[in-house]
């Protein structure tokens, strides 16, 4: 019996879904490390192919060498790969090509779908897993079409329709990874097409997949029983409702703080017209938020806008999407937590619910662990690295929220701060996630226990 308890542990699903990222990375790295993976045919260094490979699995952007020129043919369709399995899961890919092969979904793989997505229950698991899939491939075809109405006629039809593929992939995955050049997407930056496009593709990528659900549903059910339309929102779950309105707030917000911060500065958006100014400070406020895209150069900006888009990239998107991050709900849940302090209020409410304390906790937990990892990655490569506190801070921020974006030191980072930035990227792709379950399976192993009735102590805070 003790000897099933110890496979248990050892073989917990957090545990083969940790191991099961790093032997995509791992196999990823090795791959990309061949000649057959580079423009010219020779081996890549083996730490940026680690680096390259990591930064695709964990959807982060972060690049040491350049997509478009470093890499052939097939080591750009590795990363494209990569990116795709990493911005659905592992867990959502194995079942996935399970499913293709009509191998029976035992309890063990339910489950690991349960641990992956932190599901309260194992109903509907697999029709979840198709719906996750099918979604994704859906969005992706259609962010595909619109931008092969701009790539097609640039580049040709058989290049526009890889450029279109891989980039619509690259954009709902979070990814941020492009075809185009280190200047990334500034080329488009009037191009309300590819502007559009992808922000729409990161915004629903990022929102997800929970949320998706609950919109579908809750329409069906309003056509279905002819409801009023402006009730749609009132019907959603809590979830969705604090995922929607927190992105939306963080999305516009950060959009006006940029545009006002930004308007006059002749390194970003003065030379543009009011319109474009718009469109770019909306574009920087989606795509700093586990995106990577870029239209604007990320290191000429301003101490305002650069204070929120710190912010903007730590929080990340939402649960069960292909973001990273905090997630919008983490810091909506401290939100709502310090609001009900000051209020005076006994618990946590939102939209007239009352939220759990063992939600309180974990996201209190998750943000404590977030910050001690992002202090520690700022400090030891401010002792290795030659840059400007400034330029880390990006950096490392950048990494943990997977987001991509850099003030453009990456590439020049010694082999061990390359490492120290994979490991930040990891964290951040898995990270929050799996502290946060990892903490719910040790809650319910307590519940087993014995507890001990001690008496109540007392801390004075503040």
């Amino acid at each position: 019996m003790e000897g099933n308890n110890n496979r248990q542990g050892k073989f917990s699903p957090v545990r083969i879904i940790v191991f099961g990222f790093l032997f995509l990375i791992v196999t990823g790295a090795i791959l990309l490390w061949l000649p057959i993976s580079s423009a010219e045919g020779v081996f890549t260094s083996p730490i940026d192919a680690l680096f390259t490979s990591t930064t695709s699995v964990c959807v982060t952007g972060l690049t040491t060498v350049t997509t478009a020129s470093h890499w052939s043919l097939f080591g750009k369709i590795v990363i494209l790969i990569l990116i795709q399995l990493g911005g659905l899961g592992v867990v959502c890919a194995g079942i996935g090509v399970m499913i293709v092969i009509k191998k029976k979904i035992t309890m063990r793989e339910r489950l690991l779908i349960q641990t992956a997505y932190n599901l309260e229950n194992i109903d509907g698991m697999v029709r979840l897993i198709k719906n996750v899939t099918m979604g994704a491939f859906t969005v992706e075809l259609i962010g595909a079409v619109f931008y092969g109405i701009v790539f097609i006629p640039d580049y040709g039809f058989i290049k526009g329709i890889w450029y279109s593929i891989f980039h619509s992939v690259s954009a709902f995955c979070n990814a941020g990874i492009d075809l185009i050049g280190d200047s990334s997407l500034s080329v488009y930056r009037y191009n309300p097409v590819i502007n559009i496009t992808t922000m729409l593709l990161i915004i629903v990528g990022g929102i997800g997949f929970i949320v998706w659900w609950d919109i579908k549903k809750v329409v069906l059910e309003s056509i279905r029983k002819k409801r009023m339309r402006g009730q749609l929102f009132k019907r959603l779950s809590v979830h969705s409702k604090v995922a929607v309105v927190t992105t939306v707030i963080l999305i516009f917000g950060g959009a006006f703080i940029i545009l006002i911060s930004e308007y006059n500065n002749p390194d970003t958006i003065k030379d543009m017209s009011t319109g474009s100014k718009i469109m770019a400070s909306l574009f920087e406020s989606v795509t700093v938020r586990t995106a990577g895209f870029f239209t604007i150069p990320q290191g000429n900006f301003r101490d305002t806008s650069y204070i929120i888009i710190l912010i903007l990239m730590l929080i990340g998107g939402s649960p069960m999407g292909t973001a990273g991050g905090l997630k919008t709900t983490t810091a909506a849940m401290m939100f709502l937590c310090v609001r009900s302090t000051v209020k005076g209020h006994k618990g946590t409410e939102a939209f007239n619910r009352r939220i759990s304390s063992d939600s309180v906790r974990t996201a209190i937990s998750v943000l404590a662990i977030v910050a001690a990892i992002i202090i520690g990655a700022v400090f030891i490569l401010s002792v290795i690295e030659p840059f400007g506190l400034r330029d880390i801070c990006f950096e490392v921020v950048s990494a943990m929220g997977t987001v991509g974006l850099t003030t453009g030191v990456t590439g020049s980072f010694s082999m061990a701060g390359k490492f120290i930035l994979c490991m930040v990227m990891f964290a951040g792709r898995i990270g929050p996630i799996t502290l946060a379950m990892a903490f719910n399976m040790r809650r319910g192993k307590r519940k087993k226990e014995n507890m001990r009735d001690l008496a109540e102590g007392r801390i004075i805070i503040g």
